[in-house]
């Protein structure tokens, strides 16, 4: 037996859940995919959101059902808002918060941006930890200041009055997918 499948074998056996990429576990994936199918989304990409990863690390992937692997990867900001420090963000969904908000939103609606590429995506809360989304302008878009590669150890913060803000780079690739969409797309955020 190889020894990587024996190790992984071992790993399953004793609790360890094995991550795809070592960016979304196997696990969150086939829930995204279970949820976009019982909610009549688009079942071919999702945006996953890890906001316990280390905020000048990559933390925003698409990933693609179909190919089974991540296509786009980038950095986002998350909430200034209720305390928040560039390494440990704080959650809610109140209105004036200027949090990030936890759970899963439809994306659907391209418009105008005043920030990045002047592109934003209308994002809809479907939880209860997310529910105000709507109401407290939380958009999917970008913000030039934001870089295109990962700066760990550096931080990013103080980019984000609760939205997910990316880079320019990494929101054309997006856009891209997006626009093409005639179903909404799944946004997760999770810790």
């Amino acid at each position: 037996m190889h020894k990587l499948s024996a190790l992984l074998i071992l790993f399953t056996l004793f609790g360890f859940k094995p991550r795809v990429n070592n960016e979304i576990s196997a696990d969150r994936i086939k829930g995204a995919l279970a949820f976009c199918k019982k909610n009549m989304m688009d079942t071919t990409i999702a945006i996953m959101v890890d906001m316990s990863i280390h905020s000048g690390k990559n933390r925003i992937f698409v990933y693609d059902f179909n190919k089974q692997e991540i296509t786009i990867r980038g950095l986002c900001a998350h909430g200034v808002g209720g305390g928040s420090a560039p390494t440990k963000p704080v959650f809610s969904n109140k209105e004036g918060s200027y949090c990030t908000s936890l759970g899963k939103y439809k994306v659907k609606g391209r418009s105008y941006s005043n920030w990045g590429i002047n592109i934003h995506y209308k994002m809809y809360g479907l939880e209860k930890t997310n529910s105000n989304a709507f109401k407290r302008i939380v958009v999917l878009h970008s913000y030039t200041p934001v870089p295109n590669e990962e700066i760990y150890p550096q931080t990013l913060f103080g980019q984000s009055a609760g939205c997910p803000v990316l880079s320019d780079g990494t929101m054309r690739k997006i856009d891209a997918l997006l626009k093409t969409r005639k179903k909404p797309v799944l946004l997760w955020i999770y810790i």
